[in-house]
């Protein structure tokens, strides 16, 4: 008994110190400060590009077909429906781009090996590789993607300035950029590329460089999105689950529960839904 205990403290205390070798070799001084909690500058409905309008104010330059799905679900959305955005009644996740449209607080948590950004909204996490590795031969589809990355130090100085990477698909989702259902490809082979770096005049205003590749623009498509950092030591981190939700989707409609708790339509001059499996009453 004494000789296995002996073995078992040996055991922790290697355990132990590898856990001290791998906490010092993460030099913070290297990496940019980013902690804490970071808010959207811009105010109003959530956007791809936040210093233009939803919708067409976006000025998206989408390819004709995609401009044309682009005025179906306007069309569709003026009558009360939801047009292309099916990800926010379905409790779904919105997927990239539009996780980093920053709903709710997001928090950045930076390791030498992946970069970890928490969204706490319907989409949870990002992870950013920049362990070194390649890009695997088969990528599952989600509606994060995957995405790998590596530190730049653009002034030389020993400390890393901004994180650049690239997100690859397949994407899974409703693959839209907003609430207006502005469209991505129904490919889901999109391809981002974003560089994220603190402001050089205000230290608390972090930039994320994004730009689209996709088979529905004419040309790839920058946006700037800034984030301002919450100043409060301890800030409150509100908790958000898509648990109340009066919406029905039946076939590829959809329809909502009224307070009474029947069924009703969603837009203007919406069909009912094919009752052929209930019995129907007759007069």
């Amino acid at each position: 008994m004494p000789y296995r205990m002996s073995i078992a403290a040996l055991a922790l205390v290697v355990s132990l110190c590898v856990s001290w070798t791998a906490a010092r070799a993460f030099d913070e001084s290297k990496y940019p400060n980013w902690k804490g909690q970071w808010l959207r500058t811009d105010t109003g409905i959530p956007r791809y590009d936040p210093s233009k309008p939803a919708g067409r104010g976006q000025q998206a330059p989408l390819t004709p077909e995609y401009k044309a799905i682009m005025e179906a679900s306007l069309a569709d959305q003026a009558k009360g429906g939801q047009g292309n955005f099916t990800g926010g009644y379905t409790c779904l996740a919105f997927g990239m781009p539009m996780m980093m449209a920053a709903f709710n607080p997001i928090e950045f948590i930076v390791t030498p090996e992946v970069t970890h950004i928490l969204i706490n909204h319907q989409d949870h996490t990002r992870r950013i590789y920049t362990d070194g590795r390649d890009w695997p031969e088969e990528i599952e589809p989600t509606y994060a993607g995957y995405s790998i990355g590596r530190w730049i130090d653009e002034d030389g100085d020993g400390r890393y300035d901004v994180l650049e990477f690239e997100t690859r698909g397949p994407f899974k989702g409703s693959r839209v950029y907003d609430g207006s259902g502005l469209p991505l490809h129904h490919d889901n082979q999109s391809i981002f590329k974003e560089r994220i770096y603190l402001d050089k005049a205000n230290p608390n205003i972090l930039h994320d460089e994004m730009t689209v590749i996709d088979h529905a623009l004419t040309h790839p498509w920058t946006v700037d999105k800034q984030y301002l950092r919450n100043l409060d030591p301890r800030p409150s981190w509100p908790e958000y689950y898509c648990e109340t939700n009066e919406h029905v989707r039946v076939g590829t409609e959809n329809y909502f529960i009224s307070g009474d708790g029947f069924l009703m339509p969603a837009r203007k001059d919406q069909p009912p839904p094919d009752l052929r499996y209930f019995k129907q009453s007759h007069k």
